[in-house]
């Protein structure tokens, strides 16, 4: 019973910063954080909400979109980095793009079935 309760909500109590710039975009996002049991707690559309964000405590785990109208979110990245919070960049970029290569987290690229993007996450987050 308890496994069938994870499968269905594989990301319980987790919380989510997400970063899009597209307003369509970034609702589907909070349906299928919230329906996979994840707390969106943040939902930032450009690079300078995301950035004044990134400082927050109180996500487990960041869904960043790399292109942020003519911005891209490797400042926000970087500042996950130094603090040690773990993303998912989730992009319509080619995984395979030069400007992705400073990144060693999962990269899932748009569109994305639901479970591709919840199974990202699950790799990231501490055991």
């Amino acid at each position: 019973m308890i496994q069938a309760a994870k499968d269905s909500h594989p990301l319980s109590g987790v919380t989510v910063l997400v970063v899009e710039d597209d307003p369509l975009m970034a609702m589907d996002l909070e349906d299928t954080l919230a329906e996979a049991g994840a707390l969106v707690v943040g939902l930032c559309q450009s690079l300078d909400e995301a950035m004044a964000r990134a400082n927050v405590d109180d996500f487990a785990v960041a869904v960043l979109d790399f292109s942020l109208g003519l911005d891209t979110a490797s400042p926000v990245a970087r500042r996950l980095v130094r603090r040690r919070v773990p993303f998912v960049v989730y992009t319509g970029t080619s995984k395979r793009d030069p400007s992705l290569a400073e990144w060693s987290c999962p990269i899932v690229e748009k569109p994305a079935s639901p479970s591709a993007l919840v199974s990202a996450i699950r790799t990231v987050l501490p055991a």
